[in-house]
């Protein structure tokens, strides 16, 4: 008896040919082997001037629009833009593109900030858009990095490259935890 007939014996019974269903599901995936399935890596894309960069899926806690407002630090630097309230939450603001000594980010509707999921560090980084979700197969990632022009290059863990689009890879964890970010008073 072929499969679907199989299937077709059991239509009066609803529970027993679910259990079918899934233990042929369970048995396909087994004759495939765990290494065969293609693996997938989950990105945020973002732009920071003309260039477009993913962060891993994890290191972002939320993407949120520019709040309206926000308290100027005295005696920071000028690329930490202030303090917001969010949801009774405070959260420094960065403009990653000052910080990285590429200019100022232009505030506009498209300007969002992305919350840094990091334990001890939080931090809002200034962008100038959000591209949403990117997905990326293993074999589209080259450990090289190419140099980029908002001169992030040590923030950088690799690049995906799908046809003429390339896709640097940005660790906000990196760039939280460095020196440059954690010392925010002006000199």
């Amino acid at each position: 008896m072929s499969n679907s007939a199989d299937l077709a014996a059991l239509v009066e019974q609803p529970f027993e040919l679910l259990q079918e269903m899934e233990q042929r599901s369970i048995d396909a995936r087994s004759d495939q082997g765990a290494g065969s399935m293609p693996a997938e890596w989950v990105g945020v894309g973002f732009r920071i001037g003309d260039e477009q960069f993913v962060a891993q899926r994890d290191q972002v806690r939320e993407v949120l629009m520019l709040p309206e407002s926000m308290t100027r630090v005295p005696g920071a630097r000028r690329w930490l833009l202030g303090i917001a309230n969010l949801r009774g939450h405070l959260l420094p603001l960065v403009d990653l593109k000052l910080m990285l000594g590429s200019g100022r980010t232009s505030l506009r509707r498209a300007t969002r900030v992305i919350s840094v999921n990091h334990r001890e560090v939080p931090a809002g980084i200034v962008v100038d858009e959000v591209l949403g979700f990117r997905r990326f197969m293993d074999h589209e990632f080259s450990k090289e990095v190419q140099e980029t022009s908002v001169r992030c290059d040590r923030f950088l863990a690799g690049t995906y490259q799908r046809s003429a689009e390339t896709w640097p890879v940005f660790n906000l964890i990196d760039l939280v935890e460095s020196n440059t970010f954690l010392q925010a008073a002006e000199e």
